[in-house]
């Protein structure tokens, strides 16, 4: 019964709505009233840990129905989209960040955004969804596309339901922080709003080698780990 794509679709449809449906509705604010913020997070993470053990789990014992046949061009857009990507989770993930939980006092602290945070003000939420779209080109089977495709909605929707609850959390206090930042990478550099020099002077050389030392370690056990070579076949 699990080997199939509609088990795999189930799977898909109980991870976008254990998120969305609980997280981003009122449903959470009842249940942190019952059981409280510290119960809630724990709650949450026990049901998002197995929405996504699930999923995996389904993924891998989903046949393979190919949608296209990877091109050699194809095997490059990860390749080039995984620096990047490391480098938003990284930075994200190592420096104080207003739309992350529990750090919503940062807004009140900081000036404005600082590091990672001048290139996107959602930086741990686009790491995950430029390697789950950028896996989605060279991998064109539907099981892929249901489980790559999954995980990008869920970062990147939740990036802008992030934003949306921090417009109503946070006011006038948020309008400014989004005035001096954008969601979407490198938009608010190209609108003058933001310097990419500041920005990667602020997040600094040991972030940079720690995000290249990942990929690196990563291109090398990728085969190791998931048994596919992430390197163009010759």
């Amino acid at each position: 019964m699990t080997g199939n794509l509609g088990w795999l679709s189930l799977a898909a449809a109980f991870l976008l709505a254990s998120h969305f449906g609980i997280a981003s509705t009122g449903a959470r604010a009842a249940l942190v009233g019952r059981i409280g913020e510290r119960g809630y997070r724990a709650l949450f993470s026990i049901v998002a840990t197995v929405a996504l053990v699930w999923l995996v789990m389904a993924y891998n014992a989903a046949p393979y129905q190919p949608v296209w046949f990877p091109s050699a061009w194809m095997w490059f857009v990860p390749l080039f989209a995984m620096p990047l990507a490391f480098l938003l989770l990284v930075g994200g993930l190592s420096s104080p960040n207003p739309t992350a939980v529990g750090q919503g006092a940062v807004l009140e602290k900081e000036l404005g955004p600082r590091g990672v945070l001048r290139i996107t003000r959602n930086p741990v939420m686009w790491g995950f969804g430029l390697w789950a779209v950028a896996h989605m080109v060279p991998n064109g089977d539907w099981a892929s596309l249901l489980f790559f495709g999954t995980l990008a909605v869920l970062a990147l929707l939740g990036a802008i339901l992030i934003d949306a609850k921090n417009a109503v959390r946070r006011g006038l206090t948020w309008e400014r922080w989004t005035e001096l930042s954008s969601n979407v990478p490198f938009a608010a550099i190209i609108q003058g709003r933001q310097s990419l020099p500041i920005a990667i002077r602020e997040i600094g050389w040991i972030r940079l080698v720690v995000a290249l030392a990942l990929y690196a370690g990563l291109l090398h056990g990728h085969a190791w780990l998931f048994g596919v070579s992430p390197l163009p076949p010759l």
